[in-house]
């Protein structure tokens, strides 16, 4: 009850109820509000962490594309293992399991 006869003379200032609204308003009922700041800031967060991902994949796949292009057995291995390729006078049989 105390609290209450302390803020009321407050609330009578017209500049703290503009300042009041100022707040309410930006906070809740404004384009930018803070739901819509947190959720930019999670889907901000989200896409950093794809980044470092995909960075990651292509450094990866660039090492193997080096390996495979450095050596024509690899390349030759690479390409039976992966689309089944064979030479002309060999045949290829799969073993599903």
């Amino acid at each position: 009850m105390e609290l209450v006869r302390r803020i009321i003379p407050h609330l009578k200032n017209k500049y703290a109820i503009t300042i009041i609204l100022f707040v309410v308003w930006v906070a809740f009922f404004d384009r930018n509000d803070l739901i819509a700041q947190y959720t930019y800031s999670q889907k901000l967060a989200k896409l950093e962490q794809d980044r470092e991902y995909y960075l990651t994949e292509i450094e990866m796949n660039k090492q193997s594309m080096q390996e495979l292009m450095s050596n024509t057995r690899n390349l030759e291995k690479f390409a039976r293992e992966k689309y089944l390729m064979k030479r002309d006078n060999e045949d290829i049989f799969l073993l599903v399991k």
